[in-house]
């Protein structure tokens, strides 16, 4: 898609106000992105202690300007392994697999299961990548703002919808998953089709449940570029 990346604000729960960029980027707060396929702007290296300590939910945005599909030895080793293992269904390996590319580069994530790989107790929702950031075990949930056809506005009740399932499934997987996957906290992940659906997003989750948003950091990608395989 073509929307612009966000300023790199961080919303609400706690707002980040450096300067990050990689090897292409200019804009954003935390740090510089580890190279890989694709810039990343925005919002970088922002997780810390502050975060992770809070009961509070958070959400931070950015956005990954691509050009295609790529090859697999363009991945980082987590990406490729996601890609190799493949997910429970479904056509969002892709969108799972930058999901984590961007969480590795910008907050040094190591994967630590997929989606096929983690024990539930209980049936029910689960979670699509178990991962470790700042030594804290934690469950990132995947989906994508986007509707058909893309180029009509998506609307603030559709946002609304997505995150209020998608955060609640969030709490349920944490709930359903045995002692020895468990993590420590939850990050869903949204990948956006472009900068006008992260505003839906970012607007909705500012009027959520406090319940349902709970503690789950929420982290807003936008694609931008030739971004079609995404979706």
């Amino acid at each position: 898609s073509d929307g612009g990346a966000s300023d790199g604000g961080a919303s609400d729960g706690g707002a980040s106000d450096g300067g990050a960029s990689d090897t292409g980027g200019d804009t954003g707060g935390g740090s510089t992105a580890l190279d890989g396929y694709g810039t990343i702007t925005g919002d970088c290296g922002v997780l810390d202690d502050e975060e992770w300590k809070s009961d509070t939910p958070w959400l931070y945005r950015d956005a990954i300007d691509l050009d295609g599909e790529p090859s697999t030895d363009e991945l980082s080793e987590g990406g490729q392994e996601i890609y190799a293992d493949g997910n429970l269904g479904g056509s969002s390996i892709w969108s799972e697999i930058f999901a984590y590319e961007v969480l590795y580069r910008c907050e040094l994530a190591e994967l630590l299961k997929t989606e096929g790989e983690i024990v539930y107790d209980t049936e029910g929702d689960k979670t699509d990548l178990l991962v470790e950031i700042d030594g804290r075990r934690v469950g990132v949930s995947v989906t994508r703002a986007y509707h058909y056809p893309p180029d009509e506005p998506y609307t603030e009740e559709e946002a609304a919808a997505l995150l209020d399932k998608k955060l609640s499934g969030a709490l349920e997987a944490a709930e359903n998953v045995s002692a020895e996957d468990a993590w420590t906290r939850n990050i869903l992940h949204v990948i956006a089709y472009d900068a006008q659906y992260a505003d839906m997003i970012e607007k909705a989750w500012a009027a959520a449940d406090p319940a349902v948003a709970a503690d789950t950091i929420v982290y807003v990608t936008v694609s931008d570029g030739d971004d079609s395989f995404l979706y």
